[in-house]
């Protein structure tokens, strides 16, 4: 066994990746596992958050020199005296959600919600974070990397590690479309939809049955691909070119949408979301997942009287990530729609450049080993 692995760290606050040679990864706890990384996502606001060291108090970065990488699938090296059903040649995804287990939240069952959740190899939601990095410091961009085994979602064969690699951004979209509560018979409106969080709603909610799916976005080109995945029940609008809440109604029989995913992107003008919850049927949803910074105005009393409800949904469970597998392996999640651009480990700094070009949710660019 060689005492030693590469990983590409980073050195300074938003400075660029490097291959440094470090200490083979030991397991801290009985219930942790080791993992064989194969297969690694790019997230494309990587370097932003790389550059927020110290300048936001509610995102905590590791320390540095950091192992940076979020989504992360591989086979499983090693495990833990206390692991029960994990044995080493497990395919798995790690899902990056960490808490620490024991604070209020943890302990009634909702650990997303914890004081000290973090992301192993991106980022926290606050200080508590700290400790949370120093019991697992690594992230995807490294040969090996520890997890906890409750952390880790069994893969079958049909899902291949580089689709794997796309589970931070599924599970994120699929928890949102649960707490919209979108199903057979319901119509979904997705905003962004033909970007990378976007497309992975649109496709889960044709696993999940949804009836028609309104997609909304602004590039024609992307919009008539997205269409031809299911030409029966995708519609598409390019935002921008009429009004979205009367071309929603005409597409609704004037009822209005049952539910809305909101996939847009930071940056993106409020008006598009304030639209689509305009385009909502009386007492419909609308959950928020794309993280929209821009602030907007809301009319509480609108909101009351049409029992429409505003939802922000962070991240995705264990189990629900395990749900997306099983319809993987099932075939009624599509996952070959996606273009995989695969570079090697030591061109991180190349994979992190394409992934910023933001060239829509069809691209997957990913770290292989």
């Amino acid at each position: 066994m060689n005492p030693t692995i590469r990983a590409m760290r980073v050195h300074t606050a938003g400075g660029r990746f490097v291959m440094d040679t470090i200490a083979r990864p030991e397991l801290l706890r009985p219930t942790d596992v080791l993992i064989d990384v194969k297969a690694s996502g790019v997230v494309p606001n990587l370097r932003n958050v790389m550059s927020h060291y110290g300048d936001k108090s509610y995102l905590t970065v590791p320390d540095l020199p950091a192992i940076y990488g979020l989504d992360t699938a591989g086979v499983v090296a090693e495990v833990g005296a206390a692991v029960t059903d994990i044995h080493v040649g497990d395919r798995v995804y790690i899902n990056p959600g960490r808490s620490c287990g024991s604070c209020h939240a943890c302990r009634t069952g909702e650990p997303i919600n914890c004081k000290a959740f973090t992301f192993q190899g991106y980022f926290g939601f606050g200080p508590e974070s700290k400790k949370i990095y120093q019991q697992y410091p690594y992230g995807g961009f490294s040969e090996f990397a520890t997890a906890p085994a409750d952390g880790l979602i069994k893969l079958p064969e049909a899902v291949t590690f580089e689709q794997a690699a796309r589970f931070g951004y599924l599970g994120t979209a699929y928890s949102g479309l649960l707490k919209a509560d979108v199903r057979a018979g319901r119509t979904v409106m997705v905003i962004g939809a033909t970007g990378t969080l976007g497309l992975g709603a649109v496709q889960i909610a044709r696993a999940m049955g949804a009836t028609r799916i309104l997609c909304v976005a602004r590039n024609p080109e992307l919009l008539a691909k997205l269409q031809a995945l299911d030409p029966q029940r995708i519609r598409t609008f390019s935002y921008g070119t009429g009004s979205l809440i009367d071309w929603a109604r005409e597409q609704t029989n004037g009822i209005g949408v049952d539910s809305v995913i909101d996939a847009i992107a930071p940056g993106a003008s409020h008006q598009v979301t304030l639209d689509a919850m305009h385009s909502l049927r009386r007492g419909g949803r609308l959950v928020e997942v794309g993280a929209m910074t821009d602030p907007m105005p809301v009319q509480l009393h609108e909101m009351m009287c049409a029992q429409v409800s505003l939802i922000g949904s962070l991240w995705f469970s264990v189990d629900e990530g395990q749900d997306l597998a099983a319809m993987a392996e099932a075939g009624t999640l599509d996952l070959s729609i996606f273009e995989q651009h695969c570079y090697e480990l030591e061109e991180a700094n190349e994979a992190l450049a394409e992934a910023e070009k933001r060239a829509g949710g069809f691209v997957n660019v990913v770290i292989t080993q």
